[in-house]
This record gives structure tokens, sequence and C-alpha cells, in this order.
């Protein structure tokens, strides 16, 4: 996950993000319904890849991109399946399917990543075997082949997917959070979302009780801890979101296609009397991803006073497929100015100034642009 070290990243929860008690199908008779069925699956193998991965990572399994950041054989195992799932259902050889992705072939084309490229080949075809039960087995040169599909610059016409393969590559190898994040542009706007998440518990989520021997409802700090990956493929672990523009936000079981979705909505908090106190942000683990002194000073400003929930999770796969859940469900998301995120511009978001992405409640995020600009001097 390549991110600004300056960056902000706020995401408000108070007792975490709320679902309401209707439960609806995952897709909407829509123009779209066909392209969010295609995302999910192919999220869906990916993320049983990156579980299967997750637990049996070793030291040789991982190598450094240049910004010191791992690379496993899930990042690239991942980014091929999705590939290859959504490019076989938009025919194959459709000139006009366009990925933006975050890893290339680059590395495992060399000599000495022979074994890793086996090992990511082989990780692929059982998981397609076991998951689909496709017969035909894909070699190495196919698997590179599927990974250099996610090399399209994207732009402001068309449709074009934007796939992070591991958001969080870090707590992943550190046996924390992750997330599989896949969004599709059209004409440069985000406008399907489909994010896949092996160790979050359905039930703390939601709300439900459907984890037994975990807490329900709050999403706390033993959420982000390391260690999370153990309880990975338990009974209500493993979640799923998903949102299509105009259509709302939901939450899903990831390993039950056969679950009901349930709307998720933000609550709008404002002051002491909405429960501010009760408030949360979120940050990333590492603070080479985000500038925790100064989410920190913005959130005194709003009068958030609890710790920040921290985990893993300035290219535009970083955002993508966060940006429609949270707007979805009743979120706003912008730039530290106030503007709306551009994923029209290609493989890179310009943020401005600020160099901030401030994701909250309307209320809050009102007042979180004023203590930022406080903050930074630009407003007394």
């Amino acid at each position: 996950m390549n991110t600004s070290p300056h960056r902000l990243r706020h995401h408000h929860h108070h007792h975490g993000t709320r679902s309401s008690p209707q439960t609806a199908a995952v897709t909407v008779a829509t123009p779209l319904s066909e392209e969010l069925v295609n995302m999910i699956a192919a999220v869906r193998l990916a993320s049983k890849l990156c579980q299967v991965v997750q637990q049996q990572l070793s030291a040789s399994e991982h190598v450094s991109k240049p910004d010191d950041s791992p690379v496993t054989v899930a990042d690239y195992g991942a980014q091929a399946i999705i590939a290859w799932s959504l490019a076989r259902r938009a025919g194959g050889g459709d000139s006009t399917f366009s990925m933006i992705a975050e890893e290339t072939s680059e590395d495992l084309r060399l000599p000495e990543s022979a074994v890793m490229l086996r090992r990511i080949t082989e990780l692929i075809n059982a998981v397609l075997t076991s998951e689909t039960g496709e017969a035909s087995a894909l070699t190495p040169h196919e698997v590179l082949d599927l990974i250099d599909l996610g090399a399209s610059d994207g732009g402001p016409v068309g449709r074009h997917f934007v796939l992070d393969p591991i958001d969080g590559t870090r707590g992943f190898v550190a046996m924390r959070q992750y997330a599989v994040c896949l969004a599709m542009l059209e004409d440069g706007k985000v406008v399907l979302n489909t994010l896949g998440c092996p160790n979050l518990p359905t039930g703390v989520v939601l709300g439900t009780l459907g984890c037994p021997n975990l807490p329900t409802g709050v999403i706390t700090d033993e959420d982000g801890a390391a260690g999370v990956m153990q309880r990975s493929g338990s009974s209500g672990v493993g979640s799923l979101f998903t949102a299509m523009r105009g259509a709302g936000s939901f939450q899903v079981p990831l390993w039950d296609v056969t679950a009901p979705a349930t709307a998720i909505t933000v609550q709008d908090l404002s002051s002491a009397a909405d429960g501010m106190a009760g408030a949360r942000y979120m940050e990333s683990f590492e603070s080479r991803h985000s500038d925790h002194s100064l989410a920190a000073q913005v959130a005194e400003r709003v009068g958030i006073v609890k710790p920040p929930l921290r985990m893993d999770s300035q290219k535009i796969w970083d955002h993508a497929a966060g940006v429609i859940i949270v707007e979805e469900a009743g979120g706003k998301v912008t730039d530290g100015a106030g503007r709306p995120l551009d994923f029209s511009k290609g493989r890179y978001l310009d943020l401005g100034v600020q160099q901030a992405i401030i994701a909250a409640s309307p209320a809050l995020h009102t007042q979180m642009l004023q203590a930022l600009a406080i903050n930074n001097g630009t407003v007394e």
C-alpha cells in the first residue's frame, strides 16, 4: 500500500459503522448489477488466496518494493486471479478491458524470481480448482501476463477497474488486518466497489451476535492487532463490503455466497450531545502511512477524546474502493481543502497542498475541515 507520509485519513466511527436492521440483496437491478456480481466473485477468489498465503507466509515469500514496502506472493496472486476472473467475464480478448492495479510483473520475470513465480502459479491454480472447479491450469507465463493487465493508465473516459490486491501489505505480513480492494470507474467517477476483509469479524461490524466469544457492535483495538489472522476462517470471521453509486452501501459475510446483505449507514454526530464522547477516528497502524501527530491535533480540535483505532489498510487504488462505501453510507469524503477526490487523472490523486483525505459523517466532516485549516494556519 503506497501512501504519502503526510496523509490524514479519518474515518469517523461511533460504536462502529451502523447497520440498518433490514436486509437486502447484494445487488440492485441496474445496468451495473452484472458488473458488481463479477467483482464480488473476483474479490472472493482473491480473498481466499490471501487467506491461504497469510496462514502459510514465510520470510522467503515476500520481496521489497523501492518504497521499502513488502510485496508478498499474495499481492501478485490476488492481482492475477482478479484479472483472470474479470477479463474472462469481459470476453477474454476484449480490447476495452482496462484495469489500474498496483503490481507489475517486472521483478517476477527475473531469473531469481522463478521459485516465487512457480509458488504463485501453484496457489492460483489450487484456488481456482477448489473454488471454481476449473480443470485447466494456468502457466507461469500466463500468470505474468495477467498481472500486467493492471498496467492501464485509466483516465476520464470509459470504464476502468481499480485494484489494490492487498491494502495493508505490512499488516498482512505482520498477521494483522488487510483488505482486497476493487472499484470500478465510469468516466472518472467511482460507481462500484467490492472490498474483502478476511480477518474482520462480521458480527463486530454489524453489531450482531454472529461471532461467539467476540465483542459485538464495536471494532476494537484487538481487531487491528497482530495475530488476528489466527481466527481467519472461523465461524463469523470475514467481511465483504460493497457499494453501488445511488443504491447504497452493504455488508455481507465474505464466505457465505447465499447470505443476504445488510445496508450500512453513517451516524451523523456533531456534538457531545450526539455522543461525540464515544467517537473514535481511524488511522494507519504504520506511522509512515499517515501523520499521527497531525491527526491527533485535528481530533482534539473537534472534541474527539478517545485514542485512535489503528488498522492497516497517493495512488488511486489506495482510495477508490473505500470512498464509495463511505459516501453511499451517508458520509462525506474530500481532500483537505474540501474538494471531491478526482479519479479521472490516471494513476495518481492530486491532494493539493494539504496532502490530506478526510472521511467522516457530514457534520463532523465540516468541523474537521475547519480544524485542519486552523491547524495548518490557513485560517484563524
